[in-house]
């Protein structure tokens, strides 16, 4: 993989002053201090393990927070209800309760009525089985059309206000459909882990296949060996587990397994990082529920995580150009080099609101320098990829001054609390000059963003990219 080289970074910092305040992105540092290079920060290694799950829990959590279905912490009230029911289907087993708590959560959020659709045959109740899978792998009593009446019916009653019918219409379905009977469906779930544990002889590819589906692993890992064979065996012989088929598969290493982890359209590829991250929130809710408010408010924040890495208040915010320019002197805002050979260039407009709020547009095409060394590994890792070619920067540091005027005339554009006023987000244009430079930019977001060193989120004509604080690669 890619990583900047350290002695850019300092190089940069030590130019600053030779490139003035705001100095039309600095000198061409390319020459002096030599390109980002191909180096090993980030490749997957066993040791690094723990550190890589780490980071991946982190790095995507966002979206369990996010999505949850009242709130993180009401979410993991409703499942919590279930500890006793989980613990009593897991008893007696080699499966781990708070694993299972886990998967309850992401897959239902605590709710054992719930339908992913309209359609029951779809993934249903409490830990979300589909019904082909309940009758054919897990022997449920599952009757599939009085399920769809009664869903029906308890639509209508529903709709009527009756609840005294809904809850008897109800319970007749968990009757005839044992997906929807929270016992039945937890003793299903374990019998599924326990089959999946012995397919694949590792805990956490038993968690991984039951979004993924048993045959959809089995091939990643037949892809990323290039071995055919019993899955079991193949992960014996290869000491194989979760982070490294996900961390040591791209678009050059083990490409066979990339493709198929990325062709997943449910997300399946970060499955398991997301059902640990629900792992974490639930021990919070028991440990530390404070702690667990307070992510959740950080979290909704943004579209990102970006006020998590960043909390307002704890954050320095440039509010004028003044404040800015002083960040320039103490160089804790650096320029930005320019020059195709480092993956990107800057677009010409920017900065271009600077006299309404009397100050030169240099001033505004400036990061702080951890931002800066992400931006380059970004761009320098897309342009390896891709075989050439650079990113357009359309957006750097800003002041609070310089943000309420873009807001009064860019809809994209927040008048609220930005985390380009700090410096450590920029964005990158939404145009491409191939569509293999977009599937590796694509790539590259992702796979920074399980590890932990950015967010990102997709407007209309940029991607938003936030870098967390003092970034760096698990260790």
């Amino acid at each position: 993989m890619l990583a900047l080289a350290a002695v850019a970074v300092v190089a940069l910092v030590a130019l600053v002053s030779a490139a003035g305040i705001g100095g039309g992105g600095g000198p061409d540092i390319a020459s002096q201090a030599g390109a980002p290079s191909p180096q090993d920060e980030l490749d997957y290694a066993p040791e690094r393990q723990a550190a890589f799950e780490e980071s991946a829990i982190a790095g995507l959590s966002h979206v369990v927070y996010a999505n949850a279905p009242g709130g993180a912490q009401a979410t993991a009230e409703r499942v919590a209800r279930f500890r006793d029911q989980i613990e009593a289907a897991t008893a007696g087993t080699d499966r781990d309760p708070n694993l299972v708590e886990a998967l309850v959560y992401l897959e239902s959020a605590g709710r054992p009525e719930v339908i992913a659709g309209r359609d029951p045959e779809l993934a249903s109740g409490l830990t979300q089985i589909v019904a082909s899978t309940g009758i054919s792998l897990l022997d449920m009593r599952i009757d599939l059309d009085r399920s769809r009446k009664l869903t029906v019916q308890a639509r209508r009653a529903l709709r009527r206000g009756d609840t005294a019918e809904v809850e008897k219409l109800l319970a007749e379905r968990a009757r005839v459909d044992e997906r929807f009977d929270v016992d039945k469906a937890l003793a299903a779930t374990v019998d599924y882990l326990e089959t999946s544990q012995q397919r694949f002889g590792a805990e956490d590819l038993a968690v991984v296949s039951y979004h993924m589906g048993i045959g959809n692993l089995e091939n990643v890992i037949a892809g990323f060996t290039g071995s055919e064979g019993r899955a079991e065996d193949l992960v014996a012989a290869e000491d194989l587990s979760y982070a490294e088929l996900y961390f040591d598969s791209s678009l050059v290493e083990h490409p066979q397994a990339w493709e198929l982890l990325a062709a997943f359209g449910d997300e399946s590829s970060e499955y398991y990082w997301k059902l640990l991250a629900s792992e974490e929130i639930m021990r919070l809710h028991r440990e530390d529920p404070a702690q667990l408010r307070e992510l959740e408010r950080l979290h909704a924040e943004k579209a990102t995580a970006e006020e998590v890495f960043h909390p307002r208040g704890e954050t320095e915010s440039f509010a004028d150009p003044g404040e800015l320019e002083n960040a320039w002197r103490d160089a804790d805002i650096v320029p930005l080099p320019q020059g195709e050979e480092l993956g990107y260039v800057l677009d010409p407009g920017m900065g271009e609101l600077a006299p309404a709020v009397d100050a030169e547009p240099g001033l505004y095409r400036g990061l702080r320098p951890e931002t800066l060394e992400t931006l380059f590994l970004i761009a320098a890792w897309v342009r390896e990829l891709n075989g050439g070619g650079a990113l357009t920067v359309t957006s750097t540091v800003r002041d609070r001054e310089y943000q309420g005027a873009l807001g009064k005339q860019n809809s994209e554009a927040t008048t609220e609390y930005s985390l380009h006023t700090t410096g450590w987000s920029f964005d990158v244009l939404r145009e491409y000059e191939s569509d293999s430079q977009a599937g590796s930019f694509q790539f590259v977001l992702d796979r920074l963003q399980a590890l932990g060193i950015i967010d990102y989120a997709v407007e209309p004509s940029a991607i938003h990219v936030t870098v967390a604080d003092r970034p760096q690669p698990p260790s």
